[in-house]
């Protein structure tokens, strides 16, 4: 029996297949294009491609830098005229500091010592009654400081009030008080067919028989104060009195008086 030779040239089957594999040519999808020929790549750094817009978005990313400089521009204005503000501010409470210490300003005190009732006639018996009324009436002001004078100005004015109606209304003299000093002045006040209803009408005619008519006194009066030769900038003083009289004649008496006493700075 003869025997089988093989033949030493016939490499195994596995030795082949992984010849085939190694020799199989790449796929095209792993390989990259090659760029057209006249063409080059350029390789351009991350960084720059953020901060560079293209062309077509130049003019936008122009306007979003400029509105932000803006922005930036008045945060820092802002700041600076709050800090201007806040120093303003403090040097005023220190300066209002130092004039209360030195000169210890106090308010000015309003009193209505007399008031003198003319053209206020009761006996009429009709639905609403047409009254003209004068009033007279003596004001005491006192300034009990001693380095501050007050000049009183002109377009002040006084009023007077019974339940909401005003029955008549004048002005203050004009004058001036220097300090430590208590003057007493007399106003006329004057009203031209006022009209009361009957219900006003008859609440007075009650009030007078009670010997206790009240009235509202409204002051307001432009002052500009004096500090040694320095004056101040208009300030408006403002009285307001709840009076009471007797009656309803040029010989009433006061018989009961409330005075508030405020200021408008401005």
């Amino acid at each position: 029996m003869a025997d089988r030779v093989h033949p030493r040239d016939s490499p195994p089957t596995s030795v082949q297949q992984s010849e085939a594999v190694l020799q199989k040519p790449p796929s095209p999808a792993s390989e990259k294009p090659a760029p057209p020929p006249g063409t080059y790549v350029v390789q351009i750094p991350k960084d720059q491609i953020f901060r560079v817009p293209p062309p077509e978005n130049a003019r936008r990313y122009q306007q979003y830098t400029s509105r932000k400089t803006r922005r930036s521009g008045c945060c820092c204005c802002l700041f600076w005229l709050l800090g201007l503000i806040v120093t303003v501010v403090v040097l005023l409470a220190i300066a209002a500091g130092i004039f209360y210490l030195v000169f210890k300003p106090e308010s000015p005190n309003y009193t209505v010592e007399r008031i003198s009732i003319k053209g206020i006639n009761l006996t009429t018996t009709s639905s609403t009654a047409t009254i003209s009324p004068e009033f007279s009436i003596t004001v005491r002001a006192e300034n009990p400081n001693d380095k501050i004078g007050i000049y009183y100005k002109r377009k002040s004015s006084i009023e007077v009030h019974y339940n909401n109606v005003e029955l008549c209304n004048g002005a203050l003299p004009v004058f001036y008080q220097p300090s430590n000093n208590v003057t007493v002045f007399q106003t006329a006040l004057k009203g031209s067919s006022i009209e009361l209803t009957s219900t006003d009408h008859k609440t007075l005619v009650d009030a007078q028989n009670k010997k206790n008519v009240p009235f509202k006194l409204n002051l307001r009066a432009p002052v500009k104060i004096k500090v040694g030769s320095i004056k101040t900038w208009t300030i408006t003083v403002k009285v307001n009195c709840d009076v009471a009289v007797d009656k309803l004649t040029a010989q009433a008496k006061v018989v009961s008086k409330n005075c508030d006493y405020g200021v408008d700075l401005w």
